[in-house]
């Protein structure tokens, strides 16, 4: 397996799967508005050290999975009908108007300390790695060996990095947009993820 791909993949992945507005890219904008982007980048740093242990655990847990082929075969099928479940949310999502940046509660606290606080918080972080990495392995596109799997986490580190980076960036143009970037990315999403659940689908009848 070429590790420079699974890098990029797991760039890819976290980056897309952290761009939509959501509490952990919100509080990085509040953070660059309030007290600068050198402080929303130590809040980005802190969100993506708990990016580490997250993908090590999906690994440890996915790596189990893939050595019980019934389990394999059952959570293939499950994915399936997850990823028209978030094709819809997605979609739902879409249609919903403007984040309220003013709810983001960011208080006086060291952006670095809330960085990691919130991503330890983020119960979504090692199912959306746990996810991503099954997909990658149905498609024989992941590998297990220590290298690949560093190659991969470090992808996926500086891929919430990156993210969070351009949303610290990018603050006050974004906190204009929020309505429509929310919309727009929502929506590419929910195509997104439909496709692969249709993938998928033909992959398990064919």
């Amino acid at each position: 397996m070429n590790i420079f791909l699974l890098f990029f993949f797991g760039f890819i992945f976290s980056f897309v799967g952290s761009i939509t507005p959501s509490m952990l890219n919100m509080t990085a904008l509040k953070i660059s508005l309030e007290k600068g982007k050198q402080a929303a980048n130590k809040y980005a740093f802190g969100v993506s050290l708990i990016i580490i242990p997250q993908v090590i655990i999906a690994v440890i847990l996915i790596k189990y999975i893939a050595q019980n082929p019934t389990i394999l075969e059952t959570l293939e099928k499950v994915g399936i009908v997850v990823f028209i479940a978030l094709s819809y949310y997605f979609y739902k999502e879409s249609k919903k108007g403007k984040i309220k940046i003013d709810a983001v509660k960011t208080k006086n606290r060291n952006p670095l300390l809330t960085g990691i606080a919130l991503s330890i918080l983020n119960m979504f972080g090692i199912p959306f790695f746990s996810g991503t990495i099954i997909t990658l392995d149905v498609f024989k596109l992941f590998s297990f060996d220590a290298v690949s799997v560093f190659f991969f986490t470090l992808g996926s580190v500086l891929g919430t990095f990156y993210i969070l980076f351009l949303y610290g960036k990018f603050a006050k143009i974004i906190q204009q947009k929020t309505g429509e970037l929310t919309k727009d990315i929502n929506l590419i999403l929910s195509i997104l993820t439909g496709l692969v659940a249709v993938f998928s689908l033909i992959k398990q009848l064919f």
